[in-house]
């Protein structure tokens, strides 16, 4: 099949990126927003084969769906394309879990969607205006084989590593915003850099025992989901989850949603119902008091 038309949910700064990625790329690119709104990067046009609308049927003869939504709003704006749904290939690019539930988005979307059969996740180190002015950047996709031929036919501007495995991609995306906000932490309230590398290590080591007890491989962890997006998000005081550690470090407010902050729950939950111990990141979200 040729995937020549993109309707993606949700046109946040990620979600615009990718359109804009898409688009250049060549399919033509239906963005969907709830308010007709979306994110404008200085210097970067919108491409003409870019339509954005507020009309979730829009999006029904569409060849491929990109769920963009943030994972707060995951399983309601979902709902609102059900009734349009016709058997698209759907790739999830949030990366978190519910908050309440700590259900993955892929959980939430066969609860939603249980006819879709075809389910993907792309994620890694993107930072959304880089993606928007066409800086070189990688990702992993995991999914079926029809997800796989459809990213590779509509991501072509990015490189992308393959995968069926969801599960390790997933628990990637939310291990390093837990590992990202305690990084941020430490940098100002750990003086010893022997010290920071130990803490970050030994919790990187729990995300991976929780990842493998659910059945992740161990190669996820080192390619561009898993290390790849750890460097960028964990280094860098770009990255909101970064910067939230430094400001609840420094008693500041807090800037935007901070994703670390709900997806620790999910990480000491998921740890708990398996049976891993995790004693450096129970210390670590105490001493973040959360």
């Amino acid at each position: 099949m040729l995937y020549k038309t993109v309707g993606i949910i949700g046109a946040g700064a990620w979600g615009t990126a990718l359109a804009i990625n898409i688009a250049r790329g060549g399919a033509n690119v239906v963005l969907w927003s709830f308010d007709g709104e979306y994110k404008r990067f200085d210097g970067v046009d919108i491409p003409t084969n870019l339509s954005i609308v507020r009309d979730v049927d829009s999006l029904a003869n569409t060849d491929v769906w990109l769920n963009v939504t943030p994972a707060a709003f995951f399983r309601e704006t979902l709902r609102k394309f059900v009734g349009v749904y016709k058997n698209q290939p759907i790739i999830i690019c949030t990366k978190g879990a519910d908050s309440k539930t700590h259900e993955f988005m892929t959980e939430i979307l066969t609860q939603e969607l249980p006819n879709c059969t075809d389910i993907g996740v792309l994620s890694g180190p993107q930072f959304a205006t880089e993606v928007a002015i066409g800086a070189p950047t990688g990702s992993t996709l995991a999914g079926t084989q029809r997800v796989l031929d459809a990213g590779r036919a509509v991501l072509n501007l990015a490189y992308i590593n393959e995968t069926d495995d969801i599960i390790g991609t997933q628990i990637s995306g939310v291990g390093k915003n837990v590992i990202a906000l305690i990084s941020g932490f430490i940098s100002v309230k750990v003086p010893y850099e022997n010290e920071r590398a130990m803490i970050f290590t030994l919790c990187c080591d729990e995300i991976i025992k929780i990842g493998l007890a659910m059945g992740a491989k161990i190669e996820t962890f080192v390619g561009l989901c898993g290390l790849g997006d750890l460097f960028l998000s964990a280094t860098s005081s770009t990255s909101r989850n970064y910067a939230g550690g430094v400001a609840i470090a420094n008693g500041t407010p807090l800037v935007g949603t901070i994703e670390g902050i709900f997806a620790f729950e999910t990480v000491l939950k998921r740890a708990q119902d398996l049976g891993i111990k995790t004693p450096i990141l129970t210390d670590m979200k105490s001493k973040l008091g959360l």
